[in-house]
């Protein structure tokens, strides 16, 4: 997994993978922003017929970065904003709702945001909602329960953040009893469950 992605690194990607016209939309998107917060729902909606859905480094697409750029050009940070424009969202925006909440910072105010998405079973969401912003904020038994979902749903586990910081003992008994099950069942067990398993030894009573 590579570093933290930094909103310079977001423009830079961007400009890379853009044509002329998706910058331009872009460099007048974030002015309006700037100006009045109440156009980013509209914003929201325009990017992708804008800026395409390019790929862009590190799973990102053109139209992710866009909105997420305009979140970040907007004057303070709003969480309820936020979740508005979660709620009224399609996928993708949600998507960019839940990535925007690594690079604003509005307090516990997103968490409500990551915890709908982590009820979903949608695998880009759910990702999403377990980047650096979900992995500081998330309380310690949702965390793990979300890391079991990743594991149930084939989320690479290293597409999470924060899991060498966050993994633990209990976390590891999860997902041992998980890979128990898969065994009695005849089904494979992710490559991912091994390196958690090894740094939490079980007691070998178990």
């Amino acid at each position: 997994m590579t570093g933290p992605i930094s909103v310079r690194d977001l423009e830079v990607d961007f400009l890379a993978g853009a044509p002329d016209h998706a910058r331009e939309w872009l460099a007048s998107a974030r002015r309006e922003a700037a100006r009045d917060r109440s156009e980013l729902e509209s914003l929201f909606s325009a990017a992708a017929r804008a800026c395409g859905r390019g790929p862009l480094p590190d799973g990102w697409r053109t139209d992710d970065a866009a909105r997420v750029l305009v979140v970040v050009s907007m004057p303070g940070r709003d969480s309820d904003l936020l979740r508005s424009l979660y709620d009224h969202g399609d996928a993708d925006e949600k998507r960019a709702v839940l990535l925007a909440l690594d690079f604003v910072d509005v307090g516990d105010g997103g968490l409500a945001i990551v915890e709908d998405a982590l009820r979903t079973n949608d695998t880009r969401l759910v990702t999403a909602a377990l980047g650096r912003y979900g992995a500081q904020r998330l309380a310690p038994s949702a965390y793990r329960h979300a890391i079991l979902k990743c594991v149930f749903c084939g989320i690479p586990l290293g597409a999470v953040s924060g899991l060498d910081d966050r993994a633990d003992a209990e976390l590891a008994r999860m997902l041992a009893d998980f890979a128990r099950e898969r065994a009695v069942a005849g089904r494979a067990v992710p490559d991912d469950v091994w390196p958690i398993l090894a740094r939490f030894p079980l007691p070998r009573s178990r």
